[in-house]
């Protein structure tokens, strides 16, 4: 909306003996003649500017938001392709030390180290972004941070007894991204 339109949009007063001045010289008598002092016109067009001012503020504001937010994902993308190349480097390496012709047990006894330290890399990446695993040891389930995804006949445990931890569970700050999923113990009927 033009300045023009905003103040011709503004207050319609025939009250002609203060000091004012004439928007439009085309309307006909018999309209409501839009009237307007100097000071309120100067007032208008302060505020016009301030509002653009604020509007450009806005504008430079929200580009550099997107360029951040475009630097974080390309890290995050960085930091999964380390992920990837750790896990093709663990293809090749099964592929070349655990054949059966080529069988190598000590390449073996090192596979729960390696695809360990994958399992921290994802955490570190996850941690950067306040994404946390949730800590829960209990042996009965605390249903604001687990989910019982299977219950199992047992009869040496009680009723409810958490008898595994299925899938550990994620929080970024206090929201839940995912639940403690576990396995409990339920007597035969």
């Amino acid at each position: 909306m033009t300045t023009l339109n905003f103040l011709k949009n503004l207050i319609y007063s025939n009250n002609k003996s203060k000091k004012s001045v004439d928007i439009d010289d085309n309307l006909s008598d018999n309209q409501n003649i839009l009237l307007i002092t100097k000071e309120k016109r100067d007032q208008l067009l302060q505020e016009n500017q301030e509002l653009l001012k604020e509007k450009t503020k806005l504008q430079q504001t929200v580009k550099i938001q997107q360029q951040e937010n475009e630097a974080k994902a390309e890290a995050l993308y960085e930091e999964m392709l380390d992920i990837y190349d750790s896990l093709e480097f663990l293809i090749n390496y099964l592929d070349n030390n655990l054949q059966e012709d080529n069988f190598n047990p000590k390449a073996f006894k090192r596979l729960p180290k390696f695809t360990s330290s994958m399992q921290e890399k994802l955490l570190t990446i996850l941690s950067r972004r306040e994404v946390e695993k949730i800590d829960f040891n209990g042996d009965i389930p605390d249903f604001s941070i687990c989910q019982v995804v299977e219950r199992e006949i047992r009869e040496d445990i009680p009723d409810q007894t958490i008898t595994k931890i299925v899938r550990q569970g994620f929080k970024i700050k206090e929201k839940i991204l995912r639940y403690v999923e576990v396995i409990t113990a339920k007597s035969e009927v």
